[in-house]
């Protein structure tokens, strides 16, 4: 589910940067691009909540620490592409 949730988050922040690029209302996009980030976000702290209820430490061990710099990347990689266009909007109206 968290994969499903991550690539629609990737549509969703395209689509934001193509319309801001064309000149279109971009706003709702920007919204759906941070709300399905977080939508990912929820989704894999399922996915690992599943690995702690049936005590899978070697799965937990493995796979936590690399993905918690993944997200954390991807995460702040996600809000810095999602509010580009309104940081270039604020920096063209000065």
């Amino acid at each position: 589910m968290w994969i499903i949730l991550g690539v629609i988050a990737i549509a969703a922040t395209i689509i934001n940067l193509h319309m801001y690029g064309a000149g279109k209302d971009y706003k709702l996009a920007m919204a759906m691009g941070l709300s399905f980030t977080a939508l990912t976000l929820c989704a894999e702290y399922s996915f690992v909540s599943k690995w702690v209820k049936v005590e899978d430490w070697a799965a937990l061990m493995d796979v936590v620490p690399g993905m918690e710099r993944a997200l954390w990347f991807l995460t702040i990689v996600s809000i810095l592409l999602n509010i580009t266009p309104i940081l270039l909007e604020l920096k063209r109206k000065k």
